[in-house]
């Protein structure tokens, strides 16, 4: 008579597992205990008009400080139009803000609140150095419940995403980390902690698919509204993603660096459009200075380019060609 035999069972497998999810906790509490004390509610106040008999509105979002002495980084979109702004902190009684700048072309603005005491704030990181697949975690005050933690990863990078003033904005991150209403202006960190982007928006229809603004982007329009109260921009009339130029490539052409800006449209009349760049062009300098991306692009389109002759230098097929063009200014939301 045959006795039958039972596999073994691994012991070490649940332990291992264990393990990982210890891991993953830690490195969430971790984060979490590193931004959370920045991160705040903001209340925003719209008065009504008794001419036509509207009540006064309160909405809500969140943001984040960045320096000790009270600025914070939060969503255009969340303060635009508003009367005024009211700022909590680890739920303290609330603070008034004075907003520094707005910018609703990358959908990011800038608030101050007073202190006698330096307050908490978060470190930035480097959104260029991103990839696909890293854990991601947003923190926010989705529907009012403030401090809200969620988590998932950096679902794509370089989407482009229409700002509520009808430009696109460039390499933008997609995340599968759940956002609600209120999470806007709020911090996407990564596993040490550090601000990847600044939580924009979501697809209501769908489920999983969230946007950033990347932080690269914010900190070059921070400078901007602290240098001139607004982001002053060059304007050429291309959209497009950073993309990665093949070794081989840079070689064959001894280009200063691999990466480039991949044109995907063209406005039409543009200064882009009448110097002749065509889609498919692969954006590689701008005045003999390498663009290794979207962002470097619009940081080198800023002020000094308007109504100035400039090199565009592309990527064409098996040629790299230099254009001539003289970008204008961007125009202010609405004109």
């Amino acid at each position: 008579m045959l006795t039958p035999r039972f596999a073994s069972m691994d012991n070490s497998a649940p332990s291992e597992d264990a393990a990982l999810l210890d891991a993953y906790s830690g490195a969430v509490i971790g984060a979490l205990e590193r931004v959370a004390p920045a991160v705040t509610f903001i209340e925003v106040v719209h008065k009504g008009s008794a001419a036509r008999g509207r009540r006064e509105r309160v909405g809500s979002g969140s943001g984040f400080l960045f320096t000790p002495d009270g600025y914070l980084l939060t969503n255009s979109h969340v303060v635009h139009g508003s009367d005024r702004v009211i700022v909590r902190l680890n739920d303290e009684a609330g603070s008034p803000a004075d907003l520094v700048g707005s910018d609703p072309e990358s959908d990011l603005a800038v608030l101050r609140i007073g202190s006698p005491t330096a307050l908490p704030f978060v470190e930035f990181g480097d959104s260029s150095t991103l990839r696909v697949g890293q854990v991601a975690i947003a923190i926010g005050n989705p529907l009012g419940y403030s401090k809200t933690v969620t988590t998932g990863v950096v679902s794509a990078l370089g989407r482009t995403l229409r700002a509520s003033s009808g430009r696109l904005m460039h390499d933008v991150i997609q995340t599968d980390a759940a956002l609600n209403p209120g999470n806007s202006g709020g911090p996407l960190v990564d596993s040490h902690g550090r601000v990847i982007g600044v939580n924009t928006a979501m697809i209501p229809q769908a489920q999983a698919i969230c946007f950033a603004t990347g932080i690269n982007t914010a900190k070059w329009v921070i400078a901007q509204l602290f240098a001139h109260g607004r982001v002053r921009r060059a304007y050429i009339g291309v959209s497009g993603a950073s993309v990665r130029i093949a070794t081989r490539v840079v070689r064959h052409f001894d280009l200063p660096g691999s990466g480039a800006v991949h044109v995907a449209d063209i406005a039409a009349g543009s200064p882009a459009a009448q110097a002749g760049v065509a889609v498919g062009d692969r954006v590689i300098a701008l005045d003999g200075k390498p663009v290794e991306g979207i962002d470097d692009l619009q940081k080198m389109l800023d002020a000094s380019c308007i109504g100035r002759d400039c090199e565009l230098t592309l990527l064409r097929r098996s040629a790299v060609l230099q254009l001539r063009l003289r970008p204008i200014e961007l125009p202010a939301s609405g004109a």
